[in-house]
């Protein structure tokens, strides 16, 4: 499974202490992360790896969440995985590369959500079994000693997490890596969670992360590009066929901006 493999743009959480859920899941989504961490209590885990051992799905659109390196529950977490077809995980907590020597077998979408992990970016892309990268704001403010990372009267990213939404991002580009924008957790916000997808997929998110089934058809939404953007991206091609600098509607059309209407053209489904 390659990076460009990854199934694109919704990915949903699951926790895989439900495998009621998994099909509902996956029926739902692009991408289906079985969530071993932060979505299964400590009592339950060993019950959650029971259920994703004896529950299997196709392995083409499933990744499944292990606990970090750091956690007592990482070794039994790939136990189970290794019982199973699954063979791409994400790595919850990853900071550095060796971390990720560690599972060389596996396709790991590498979860940057700490400060070393954010700082350790471009080396956690640069690993040869990393596919991905994302970035995770609530995990991120936590360990820093923060106490939010939005601000309560519109809803937008603090400046510290906006900083490394943007270094995993360049940290997954400078590598050939996708890069999957972290979850909008006001799950009533669909109007939020639009705009935020929608800037997601400008900026060059390849996905973006839902906690509900209802986020996905929102999510699927804003990264689709509009009639106008389409119409944009149709005429800058057609002006720069013939190579050159050209305008289109009074902006001058060089080689950056044709690939962002490449761009546009390649993101329609």
């Amino acid at each position: 499974m390659t990076a460009r493999d990854l199934p694109t743009p919704a990915l949903l959480f699951c926790p895989a202490d439900r495998p009621d859920r998994y099909q509902k899941a996956v029926d739902a989504a692009d991408v289906v992360v079985l969530d071993l961490e932060d979505a299964v209590p400590p009592a339950g885990k060993a019950k959650a790896r029971e259920a994703l051992v004896a529950t299997p799905m196709d392995p083409e659109r499933v990744i499944v969440r292990v606990n970090s390196v750091a956690s007592p529950e990482h070794a039994a977490d790939l136990e189970a995985l290794r019982a199973t077809a699954y063979r791409r995980v994400m790595l919850a907590k990853t900071e550095d590369a060796r971390q990720l020597a560690t599972i060389a077998d596996l396709s790991v979408v590498a979860l940057c959500e700490t400060p070393l992990g954010v700082l350790n970016a471009a080396e956690i892309a640069a690993a040869p079994n990393t596919i991905a990268l994302m970035w995770g704001a609530e995990d991120l403010i936590a360990a820093i000693g923060g106490r939010t990372s939005r601000f309560a009267d519109d809803g937008r990213y603090r400046d510290v997490a906006l900083h490394a939404r943007s270094t995993v991002l360049l940290a997954a580009a400078a590598y050939g890596r996708p890069a999957i924008d972290s979850v909008y957790v006001s799950i009533d916000d669909l109007d939020g969670l639009g705009a935020e997808a929608e800037d997601a997929a400008a900026c060059g998110f390849a996905l973006k992360a839902c906690i509900h089934p209802r986020q996905v058809a929102v999510v699927r939404q804003a990264f689709q590009p509009d009639e106008a953007q389409v119409r944009w991206a149709r005429r800058v091609l057609e002006a720069a066929s013939d190579g050159g600098v050209t305008s289109v509607d009074g902006q001058m059309i060089d080689a950056p901006l044709v690939r962002q209407a490449e761009a546009v053209l390649a993101s329609l489904r």
